[in-house]
């Protein structure tokens, strides 16, 4: 077992050695694309109807909240004046 890590830890050493030099990173870059291509293959996107459903829900939350701190602000201003004055 141990000499199967060394292996690999050997193997990673020469891929790094060959990855040096402007052909190395072109490798290295086109890789990443290759399994960033296959990673996008795996996601499971949402339907149109979760979308906008999702949407709303986050525009009448923020609106919720928006009024919410808005009275908030409003009242604290109130008693400040209160104070102050």
């Amino acid at each position: 077992m141990a000499r199967k890590k060394s292996k690999k830890v050997s193997e990673k050493q020469a891929a790094q050695a060959q990855a040096t030099g402007p052909m190395g990173k072109i490798k290295e870059l086109i890789q990443f694309f290759e399994e960033s291509k296959v990673e996008i293959k795996k996601v499971v996107w949402p339907s149109r109807k979760e979308t906008v459903t999702t949407c709303i829900a986050v525009l009448v939350v923020s609106v919720v909240i928006a009024i919410y701190l808005g009275v908030v602000d409003l009242a604290f201003s109130k008693i400040v004046e209160t104070v102050l004055s």
